[in-house]
């Protein structure tokens, strides 16, 4: 059981970064970006021939990420430039990368065994919070700046944004390209910690990363970027547990996986909404009852 909770961790801080692209797309832009699935098999796919090829893993997950960031890239040029609807954009990609990523493996799945890995004479665990750490940190860096400001204005209010001046097709390409490069990164590590590529481990991704997003701001809040990524790294740890758990399950069965995200995304969505109008129904039933005390007091031999 508690090497079982160990992976799930682990792997919750490996799709943390893909997360974390989600939550840019997803929350920041408010751009519905289905590229994901195909750009993190692209980093899987990046990650993995070139390690195979014989260059150094740091490297090979470098260039993953460089690759993300070409597909988000040329998603954004889709929707800015060819004015193609954000959601039609993504699934275009989606479609090109797949045979993409059949292109750059050569074959339908590639294996890492026997090959030198990126985490072959380090603590998984260890690496992968320090890394986590270090990219949350450059992230709430980075949205303090002039072009992460202009990021989240875009997200907020384009047509404002616009008419201060600000090019809103370079913030919104800017930031799908980064947020598909660190899906990219996320697949390129996945990779290597399970010592294999395939062309479909990129399926899903997208409700995995939303998962993730939604149960964070759910349980943690995101009322401040530091808190919103925090809530996002953390979402992917409580996801995967949660599916390690159900993995345990003697009547549960593989397949059932996606169904269990399903209704994990329904509750994490339904029970805030709900905590919401609860208070809401709360606030106002308070307010009707100091309203009537008041006139109460107000009428003649009122209050006595």
């Amino acid at each position: 059981m508690l090497a079982s909770m160990q992976g799930a961790v682990e792997s919750g801080l490996l799709y943390a970064l893909m997360a974390l692209g989600v939550y840019i797309t997803f929350r920041i832009l408010d751009f519905p970006d289905l590229t994901v699935d195909g750009s993190f098999t692209t980093g899987a796919a990046i990650g993995s021939v070139m390690t195979v090829s014989g260059t150094p893993p740091w490297l090979a997950v470098l260039c993953a990420f460089i690759g993300g960031a070409l597909a988000g890239t040329c998603t954004g040029l889709l929707h800015t430039k060819g004015k193609i609807n954000g959601l039609l954009s993504g699934i275009i990609m989606m479609i090109a990368l797949y045979s993409i990523n059949l292109r750059i493996m050569g074959k339908p799945n590639v294996s890492l065994r026997g090959q030198e890995n990126l985490f072959d004479h380090v603590s998984t665990l260890g690496m992968m919070i320090i890394f986590v750490i270090v990219v949350k940190v450059i992230l709430d860096l980075f949205f303090r700046t002039d072009i992460g400001l202009s990021l989240r204005a875009t997200g907020d209010n384009s047509r404002m944004i616009r008419s201060f001046g600000a090019n809103t097709d370079i913030t919104t390409i800017f930031g799908i390209a980064l947020s598909n490069a660190l899906v990219a990164t996320s697949g390129a590590l996945i990779a290597h910690y399970q010592k294999y590529a395939d062309n479909s481990m990129g399926i899903g991704m997208i409700v995995i990363g939303l998962a993730s997003v939604i149960i964070g701001e759910a349980i943690f809040g995101s009322r401040t970027i530091f808190r919103a990524t925090l809530a996002v790294i953390l979402g992917s740890i409580i996801y995967r547990i949660i599916y390690a758990l159900a993995i345990r399950v003697e009547w549960l069965d593989a397949s059932d996986m996606k169904l269990i995200t399903a209704v994990i995304i329904i509750f994490a969505l339904i029970v805030p909404s709900a905590r919401r109008v609860w208070k809401q129904k709360n606030t106002a039933r308070r307010r009707t009852a100091e309203m009537l005390t008041a006139l109460d007091k107000a009428q003649p031999g009122g209050g006595r």
